[in-house]
C-alpha cells in the first residue's frame, strides 16, 4: 500500500509562533488551551513547565499569562492587564485581524456578521470586539429571519471553508445596500484544504490527524470524506484500526494546523509497520 502525505498539512505559522512563545516563557500558564492538541499541551507542561488554566481570574498580580492562539474576549484581556498580570500574547495574527475589523466596522456603524461557530473560543474573542454586538451564523439559513441594518460587515472564522463562506456572502449581497466582505480565512487553511481535496480524490483511504476539538481538522476531515468515503479523523496512532487498511492500495494523510510533526510521524510509522 502506498502512503502519501498531502502537499500541505500540519503546523501553521500561528501555531509555530505560539509554541515558540510558550517554550520561551517557562513556568507560566496559558489561559485556555494554547492550541487544540492535548498531546502538544502535555509536552509543553512536561518539558517547559507551561501550565494551563481555564479561569482568567486565577492569575494574580505578577503572574505570567500566555494568551492562546485563538485569542480571548476583549474584556478579559483588559481585566488581566488591569490586575498587573504579565500578559504574553500568543494570539495568531490571523485572528487579531477579524478582531480589529469587528471593532473598526462596529464603530463605523456597520452591522457585524460573523460566519463561524459561536461556541469556539476564537469566535467568542472576535465577537467581543464588536462594540454594538455581532450576530454569528453558520449558513445562509441563519440569516433568513434577521432584520439587519443596511450596512453590513462580514468576517469569517479563520479555519472555515471558503465555499461555505461565499454562500453566506452571496445571500447578503443582493439583499442589502452595502455588504463589506472581509477575507479573514487564513492562507494555511486555504492551502491545507486544497491539498486534502487533491489527495483524497486519489486515495482509497484517508487519515486526518488532529485534536477532536480542532475546528480546522474537522474541516479537513469533512473535505476528505466528500471525496473518499473511507476517511477517518484520529488524534494519534493509538486511534488507528488496522482493519481499515484491508484491501486498500493508497493511503492519503493530512493533519490539522495544531498537529505537530512528531505525532504525524508516529502515525505514518504505525501504518507502515502494521499494514
Amino acid at each position: 500500500m502506498k502512503i502519501e502525505l498531502a502537499e500541505n498539512y500540519g503546523f501553521c505559522f500561528g501555531v509555530k509562533r505560539a509554541i515558540k512563545i510558550a517554550e520561551e516563557n517557562k513556568n507560566s500558564s496559558t489561559y485556555g488551551p494554547l492550541i487544540h492538541n492535548s498531546k502538544e499541551i502535555e509536552r509543553l507542561e512536561k518539558d517547559f513547565k507551561v501550565g494551563l488554566t481555564d479561569n482568567h481570574k486565577s492569575f494574580a498580580s505578577g503572574d505570567k499569562a500566555v494568551i492562546r492562539t485563538h485569542g480571548i474576549p476583549k474584556n478579559e484581556l483588559e481585566e488581566l492587564k488591569a490586575n498587573n498580570v504579565n500578559v504574553v500574547d500568543a494570539t495568531c495574527p490571523y485572528v487579531t485581524k477579524p478582531q480589529q475589523i469587528c471593532q473598526e466596522m462596529s464603530e463605523a456603524g456597520y452591522e457585524i456578521i460573523i460566519f463561524g461557530d459561536e461556541a469556539h473560543p476564537e469566535i467568542k474573542g472576535v465577537k467581543s470586539y464588536a462594540i454594538n454586538g455581532a450576530r454569528v451564523v453558520t449558513s445562509p439559513k441563519d440569516l433568513e429571519d434577521l432584520k439587519l441594518k443596511e450596512r453590513i460587515a462580514l468576517v469569517a472564522q479563520t479555519t472555515r471553508r471558503v465555499e461555505d463562506y461565499m454562500e453566506v456572502a452571496n445571500y447578503l449581497i443582493p439583499r442589502y445596500k452595502e455588504v463589506r466582505v472581509f477575507n479573514t480565512i487564513c492562507n494555511a487553511t486555504f492551502e491545507n484544504q486544497e491539498a486534502v481535496q487533491k489527495i483524497s480524490k486519489k486515495a482509497d483511504i484517508m487519515i486526518v490527524i488532529g485534536g477532536k476539538n480542532s475546528s480546522n481538522t474537522k474541516q479537513l476531515y469533512s473535505i476528505a470524506r466528500e471525496y473518499c468515503k473511507n476517511s477517518y479523523h484520529i488524534e494519534d496512532e493509538k486511534d488507528l484500526d488496522y482493519s481499515w487498511f484491508k484491501d486498500k492500495n493508497f493511503c492519503g494523510i493530512s493533519a490539522g494546523a495544531s498537529t505537530p510533526d512528531w505525532i504525524i510521524q508516529k502515525v505514518v510509522d504505525a501504518i507502515q509497520n502494521n499494514r
